[in-house]
């Protein structure tokens, strides 16, 4: 019987000789919801994807993916999912409509049926204009749309995308994550690697990846409402005066500068913190102003990715 979960992992571990790509990594991706794992370049991210695909082994741990084990039965498992990657992946000197045909053949999609499904991604990802157009000739948002139609061909229970909108323009990024919402509605699980906050405040739930680390895991809203921190916004004349006054507060944990405006983190223990921070800004005498913020996913990335560092 099929349970509630896409993917189930325990302990998954990944080791390159000295390098611990992940580590210990446990995960729930419930069915039919968009799952995000957010973090910088070398997390573990992609390892973690190809593992669960199959296409790695793990050094530890088990992985259950649509109810199959992998690495044990990832032939079973290929007709099931669908995988994208984030380098531009399929023939360039094939046309779009080739490569379709191609990927046909290779999930072994029905004769009878095949011209028809081409025919219908075509139309869903606005690809019938450059049916007989060299996929190298795309644009970059043409690229991403024929490689989603690609994957979702043969209609996987399971898209795994690894950072599939790195090289595109922010309109190609919204049209693409339209898509995702509307294939998560008709039932399929989505697993996405991204690092963009935005994306990932999208994702239904999402773990945060560092150094092969899962380090916070939930929703969105979940996250953001357990970060840990005071968080707090100045606006000063001079930033960047003030940027330096409040680091040498032994009680900051970060401080990020948006623009002319200052985020600012502080344990939750910490008594007063705006008064606190007010202080060392007047003891410098800079302008400011000093209010309490709601956290950001940013926040509670820059949260759960910080150093160990002693109590003040």
């Amino acid at each position: 019987m099929p349970t509630g979960y896409a993917i189930e992992a325990r302990g998954l571990t990944k080791q390159f000789g000295d390098l611990r790509a992940v580590s210990s990594l446990d995960l729930n991706v419930p069915r039919g919801q968009i799952y995000g794992f957010l973090g910088p370049n070398g997390s573990g991210k992609s390892t973690t994807i190809r593992m669960l695909c199959g296409l790695l082994t793990p050094t530890e741990g088990t992985a259950t993916v649509l109810d199959t084990e992998v690495p044990g039965d990832s032939n079973a498992l290929k007709p099931k999912i669908g995988y994208m990657t984030q380098k531009f992946s399929l023939f360039g000197d094939m046309t779009v409509y080739e490569n379709l045909q191609f990927m046909a053949e290779i999930y072994s999609y029905p004769s009878a049926n095949r011209r028809e499904r081409i025919e219908q991604v075509l139309e869903r990802y606005d690809l019938v204009r450059q049916r007989r157009q060299l996929a190298a000739t795309l644009s970059g948002g043409q690229k991403q749309r024929l490689a989603l139609a690609c994957a979702v061909l043969h209609h996987p229970e399971l898209l795994l995308l690894d950072e599939p909108t790195s090289a595109v323009d922010p309109q190609s990024r919204r049209d693409f994550w339209s898509n995702l919402f509307r294939l998560a509605g008709d039932g399929t699980t989505i697993l996405v690697s991204t690092h963009y906050m935005d994306e990932a405040e999208r994702c239904h739930r999402l773990a945060i990846l560092d150094h092969g680390i899962k380090v916070a895991d939930g929703t969105p809203q979940e996250l953001q409402n357990a970060t840990g921190m005071h968080i707090l916004e100045v606006v000063a004349d001079d930033p960047y005066a003030a940027q330096s006054a409040i680091r040498e507060l032994p009680e900051v944990a970060s401080v990020t500068q948006l623009g002319v405006r200052l985020r600012v983190l502080l344990p939750e223990h910490v008594v007063q913190p705006a008064a606190l921070v007010n202080s060392a800004l007047q003891a410098y005498a800079i302008e400011s102003t000093v209010s309490v913020s709601h956290a950001t996913l940013e926040d509670v990335f820059v949260a759960v990715t910080l150093d160990p560092r002693s109590d003040p």
